[in-house]
């Protein structure tokens, strides 16, 4: 077989991706509008396209190529909020470290590598955040079964693992095994916190740090408002910075000729105890509603590592030391409360909600997600500890009309094995996040990491669904599980749960390959 010139391709290459990137706007709006008609037409011409002949491969690389651009314009467009330090900014970064064009272009930020080029490989997923099916039909549950049964019955799964499968257009479980049954979920929980922290407090909702100077004592107080991405480095990729907020205080404090105070942090706003069952874990930080860089010890922003012992008392020395060199002497800080006397000197603001969930869902950030769990407490009335963090979840969830027979919520990470969920719970969260009744959880499905591109499925996929599968995993000793969405091969958008528990004694990484095949099957099954 003789393979065609590439010659002609090679050249027009630069060409196609400068007058892609000049008119990427109007793509997107054009793809938006056209993709109804599209659809029928591509319904319509799939007879005839095994008659026409197939074009010379350059041909072929071309056009792919540039209908690649084309469709992720446009669905990246409709694929919600997205954080400047989340999915978008992984997605790119990953495309360039491995030194290929790929991920979608999400736009640069100052100092960001150069912007990939946008790739085909992305397109069924954003595709399926995009919009509703044009499917009529959706796969057949005996055909399901045909296709996962088999494969639920590998002993990488230990003896009672549990699956359910929806059709998120409609919300109608299309296959089940063991749907109804709680289980140990890990950090699938994390789909929980955010639709439940979405629907309390919205998208838009921030988290405020404030410096506080009482008028008679001259006293200082650095009062935590619960966000868990403040930070004291000088990049701060979106972030809230203790650097701006001590700035800005001792600005504050020079204009009322304030250069000596005592200083003081307030951590008031959480109840209950700061240790984790888990207790000192590298997995998180003592749960406070003050500290700066999660109280981590190195320069990392994600997975486990080291934490100050103390993440409250190590933030407001640090904001001691900024102060200190914009010019105010302070006493060593000691825990305090602001009283409602206090003269706000300055404040900083985190990144919105839904930028918070994405980077909690794609990194599976625990601290994020105890934070979260916590301030939905706050937001609806109970009280700010472990207990009452799971109750407000559960609530929420109640609230929306979701099933949670079963289900049971001891923290907001997934850490605790005493949490429970089922698989018919996880794929109705992901099926109410999908639904255009309901625009403001769509962020928990924006924030799950993509299948061998983002987060915790960076490295995985490797063998197949790479790019098709989007989905938070859950790991702990003997538990493994998987929860999102994919598009069949018929272009359907499914949400899936597999739950794997008692799988102690097992590699961790064969379980996780089966997983992984179940989603694959799934990705490729007609299933009619």
């Amino acid at each position: 077989m003789v393979v065609p010139e590439l010659r002609p391709w090679r050249a027009a290459k630069p060409r196609v991706v400068r007058l892609a990137d000049a008119v990427r706007p109007r793509l997107a709006r054009v793809a938006a509008a056209t993709k109804p008609q599209v659809a029928r037409l591509a319904r319509a011409g799939k007879p005839q396209v095994a008659r026409v002949a197939l074009p010379k491969t350059w041909q072929y690389t071309a056009g792919a190529a540039t209908a690649g651009l084309a469709l992720a314009a446009g669905v990246v467009t409709a694929a919600g909020p997205w954080d400047s330090s989340g999915q978008r900014t992984a997605e790119r970064d990953r495309a360039v470290a491995l030194g290929r064009a790929g991920g979608t272009d999400h736009g640069s930020a100052p100092g960001a590598p150069g912007r990939p080029r946008p790739a085909p490989s992305a397109g069924p997923v954003l595709t399926g955040l995009g919009g509703v099916s044009t499917v009529k039909s959706a796969p057949g549950s005996k055909a399901l079964a045909g296709a996962l049964d088999p494969l639920l019955k590998d002993p990488a799964l230990g003896s009672r693992p549990a699956a359910a499968v929806i059709d998120v257009t409609t919300g109608r479980r299309l296959y089940g095994s063991g749907s109804g049954t709680g289980l140990t979920p890990a950090s699938t929980t994390k789909v929980a916190t955010a639709v439940a922290a979405l629907s309390a407090m919205g998208t838009e909702h921030r988290l405020t740090t404030r410096a506080a100077l009482e008028p008679d004592t001259k006293e200082v107080v650095l009062v935590g408002g619960g966000d868990p991405t403040l930070t004291a480095r000088e990049k701060t990729e979106g972030s809230a910075s203790l650097r701006t907020l001590a700035a800005g205080t001792a600005a504050a404090l020079a204009d009322r000729g304030v250069r000596e105070v005592t200083l003081s942090y307030d951590t008031t706003l959480y109840a209950g105890d700061e240790m984790h069952p888990i207790g000192v874990d590298g997995n998180l930080a003592r749960v406070t509603p003050l500290m700066a860089d999660e109280g981590r010890t190195d320069d990392s922003t994600s997975g486990p590592v080291e934490r100050v012992p103390d993440p409250a008392a190590d933030a407001a020395r640090r904001f001691g030391d900024l102060l200190k060199a914009h010019g105010i002497k302070t006493t060593a800080p000691g825990p305090s409360k602001a009283t409602t006397r206090a003269k706000t000197l300055a404040t900083v603001s985190s990144p919105p909600l839904s930028a918070l969930v994405e980077r909690m869902l794609t990194n599976s950030d625990n601290d994020i997600a105890e934070a979260l769990a916590r301030q939905t407490a706050i937001a609806t009335g109970d009280r700010a500890d472990f207990a009452g963090a799971g109750k407000a979840i559960g609530s929420q969830l109640r609230k929306l009309g979701l099933p949670v027979k079963g289900a049971a919520f001891k923290d907001g990470s997934g850490l605790d094995r005493a949490d429970r969920l089922t698989p018919d719970l996880l794929t109705a969260l992901l099926a109410k996040a999908a639904d255009p009744s309901h625009p403001e959880l769509r962020p928990a499905l924006t924030g799950l990491p993509v299948a061998g591109f983002t987060g915790t499925l960076t490295t995985r996929y490797t063998d197949g669904a790479s790019g098709v599968v989007r989905a938070k995993t859950g790991t702990l000793s003997g538990v493994h599980t998987l929860a999102g969405t994919l598009v069949d091969e018929d272009g359907r958008l499914l949400a899936f749960a597999f739950m794997a528990n008692g799988t102690d004694g097992i590699l961790p990484t064969t379980t996780q390959k089966a997983l992984d095949r179940i989603a694959t099957a799934l990705a490729a099954c007609g299933c009619r």
